[in-house]
C-alpha cells in the first residue's frame, strides 16, 4: 500500500534536491534573508530549522553532523557562534516566510524567507542609573504637585481675607 511521503519532490532527483537545499540553507545563513519560490521556502524551512536546532548545542558531534550539509567554514562558524545562540531559549520557529507577488515570467509564487530576530537582544536593558532617574522624576513630580496644592490653598485663603 502506498503511503504519503513527508516532503515535496519539486520534480527533482534526490541528489538534485539535496544540493538545492544545501545551497539555499547556506545562502539563508549567510544573508539571513533570501527570496525564492513559496514552495521552496516552505521546504527550506524544514531543513534550516533542523540545522539551527542542532547548532544550539555546540559540541563536536553536532558540529560534524551540521558540517555534512554546510560545507563553507565561514558560514559554519557564523551558525555556531552568532545565529544559534540567538535561539537558545526558543523551541523552533527560527524562520519567517513572507509571501510576495507572482513572478512575471512563469507566474510562480515568490516569498522571502528570513531568520527571525530575537527581541531580547535588540532591547536595551535598564541599568540601575536609569531606574534611579525614573524614581527621582517621580519624586520631583510629587513635590511639584504638593507645591501647587499649597500655593492654591494660600491663594484661596488670601482671597477669603480680602
Amino acid at each position: 500500500m502506498r503511503h504519503l511521503k513527508g516532503f515535496r519532490t519539486l520534480n527533482r532527483t534526490h541528489a538534485h534536491r539535496k544540493a538545492l537545499f544545501i545551497n539555499l540553507t547556506e545562502a539563508l545563513l549567510k544573508k539571513e534573508r533570501i527570496q525564492t519560490t513559496l514552495i521552496k521556502a516552505k521546504e527550506l524551512r524544514r531543513v534550516a530549522e533542523k540545522i539551527i536546532t542542532r547548532a544550539k548545542v555546540k559540541n563536536l558531534h553536532n558540529i560534524r553532523i551540521v558540517a555534512r550539509m554546510i560545507k563553507d567554514k565561514d558560514i559554519l562558524k557564523k551558525l555556531f557562534d552568532e545565529v544559534a545562540p540567538r535561539y537558545v531559549t526558543r523551541n523552533g520557529g527560527y524562520t519567517r516566510i513572507i509571501k510576495l507577488n507572482k513572478r512575471k515570467g512563469d507566474g510562480s509564487d515568490l516569498a522571502f524567507i528570513e531568520l527571525v530576530e530575537e527581541k531580547d537582544l535588540n532591547k536595551k536593558k535598564k541599568t540601575g542609573k536609569t531606574k534611579e532617574k525614573v524614581e527621582k522624576k517621580k519624586k520631583d513630580n510629587v513635590v511639584d504637585v504638593e507645591a501647587k496644592e499649597v500655593k492654591e490653598n494660600t491663594e484661596d485663603s488670601t482671597e477669603k481675607t480680602e
